[in-house]
């Protein structure tokens, strides 16, 4: 009998405390730095097929923007007018 009552108390042992369980300040914080990334990451690529393409898309948008803006500091009696 005193080998099963043994057995039952043996799991109930105190083998790890709460601190030994919870990580500390900096891995917590590396934890959630990368969970938010992942999160942010998720977000952008919501509704997307194809992520890469889309940001593509954004950077010939951007050299577009920036093509215009330089083009506008050149003399207004510079334009091209073809009929």
């Amino acid at each position: 009998m005193g080998n099963v009552l043994d057995m039952c108390t043996s799991c109930c042992k105190d083998s790890t405390t709460y601190e030994d369980l919870t990580p500390d300040a900096e891995t917590r914080r590396q934890q959630q730095v990368a969970a938010a990334e992942k999160r942010r990451q998720e977000q952008e690529s919501r509704g997307i097929g194809n992520v890469n393409m889309v940001k593509r898309q954004q950077q010939q948008a951007e050299e577009r923007e920036k093509r215009e803006q330089e083009m506008g500091n050149v003399e207004p009696g510079l334009k091209w007018q073809v009929s």
